[in-house]
């Protein structure tokens, strides 16, 4: 892997780069659609590469490995071929997902012993097999494995954690490096901080990463439940500490806005579940702000979806036949509705990419944050 700076916004932290994989260039800032199981919900891969315009997409090592598992995904030849995807996949390390089973599941310096959400078999994920796991699945960014506080949580919990944090991912390592990629390409692995909001167990952990030296940095542990404010805080905080030559990642962020003021905080890639979750629920996001389209107002409007839209159903489908789609509860609606807000998402980290590169990133962000707060 390798990332070249290119330009910065005289007015924030936000900047521009290219990341460049073996599957291909990544033009940052850049949002990265989940593809938890395989799949991003709802979409054919051809819509994510040709509509959406996706340039990277997220799996899930957890749910990769329950189904359809290790030995499947090998005999494919990996990921990428599993799925007919050719371009960048980054995986998870499960961190995540092991934390929102927290009823099921026991923590110890060893790993994470775990129940199957599915059948409740038990599981034991060590940082060692998080790496095995990830060689397997063959994705071009891999994550340390990391206990994902939640919130709120007190501070010598979040201390002990984040420490414990740090030991695996020299654990990750170790196993990352004496082993090798099982299909031809190159693998990068990605640290990740740590310290829930605590600005000095941020610090530290940020540090401690940074001390590392991998070729990015990741920042987990928030959109947790804490408020925006905190959000932004220790992002602002942890930027100060990570190198400005590598690329960072914001996990699990978020709403529009959280992404555009992120960027002005110097963060270079996000994912998260939003768009398609909500979409399933009617809920889109548009330049002007957030539309309920099962709305009853919407129901003899028969304008296209998204006059500004970039997506192709913006201006094939009208407004009132999305909502009739939700209103009989036929799938294409929650299609129509997850393909425009991912192609938003898309368009929103393009368009902030041109406004760095043009230099007027600030006010166009200040502008954009009013609009998209608007309830249609």
């Amino acid at each position: 892997m390798n990332f070249k700076l290119e330009s910065t916004d005289p007015k924030s932290k936000a900047r521009t780069g290219t990341l460049t994989t073996a599957h291909g260039e990544i033009k940052t800032p850049i949002f990265m659609p989940v593809g938890t199981a395989g799949t991003v919900k709802g979409l054919h891969q051809h819509e994510l590469k040709n509509d959406v315009k996706a340039q990277i997409i997220l799996g899930n090592t957890y749910h990769l490995y329950l189904r359809p598992g290790i030995e499947t995904l090998e005999k494919a030849g990996g990921l990428h071929k599993f799925m007919n995807w050719d371009m960048p996949i980054l995986t998870d390390s499960g961190g995540y997902q092991v934390y929102s089973l927290s009823g099921t599941r026991k923590i110890n310096e060893n790993g994470v012993k775990f129940q199957s959400h599915i059948d409740g078999s038990s599981h034991l994920f060590t940082p060692e097999y998080a790496m095995d796991i990830q060689r397997s699945i063959g994705a071009d960014l891999i994550m340390a494995f990391d206990e994902c506080t939640p919130y709120p949580c007190e501070y010598n919990y979040a201390r002990r954690s984040m420490h414990m944090t740090h030991r695996w991912l020299k654990r990750c390592v170790d196993r990352f490096d004496s082993t090798t990629p099982l299909y031809g390409y190159d693998q990068t692995l990605l640290p990740i901080i740590q310290g829930s909001v605590y600005k000095d167990l941020r610090k530290e952990s940020a540090e401690t990463i940074a001390s590392f030296d991998l070729p990015a940095n990741a920042i987990g542990g928030l959109s947790v439940g804490e408020p925006d404010e905190d959000l932004y805080e220790m992002t602002d905080l942890v930027c100060d500490y990570l190198p400005k030559e590598k690329p960072r990642y914001l996990m699990g962020v978020g709403t529009p806005i959280n992404l555009l003021e992120c960027i002005a905080l110097g963060i270079d890639m996000f994912d998260c579940v939003l768009p398609t979750r909500n979409a399933r629920h009617g809920t889109i996001y548009t330049q002007n702000g957030i539309m309920n389209v099962k709305n009853l107002k919407w129901k003899d409007d028969f304008t296209c979806l998204d006059e500004n839209g970039t997506s192709y159903v913006d201006s094939t489908y009208s407004k009132s036949y999305v909502r009739h789609l939700f209103t009989v509860n036929e799938a294409l609606g929650k299609q129509i509705t997850s393909i425009h807000n991912l192609a938003f998402y898309l368009w929103l980290v393009g368009e902030a990419r041109t406004q760095i590169e043009a230099g007027t990133f600030t006010d166009w962000k200040n502008k954009m944050v009013v609009q998209l707060a608007q309830k249609l």
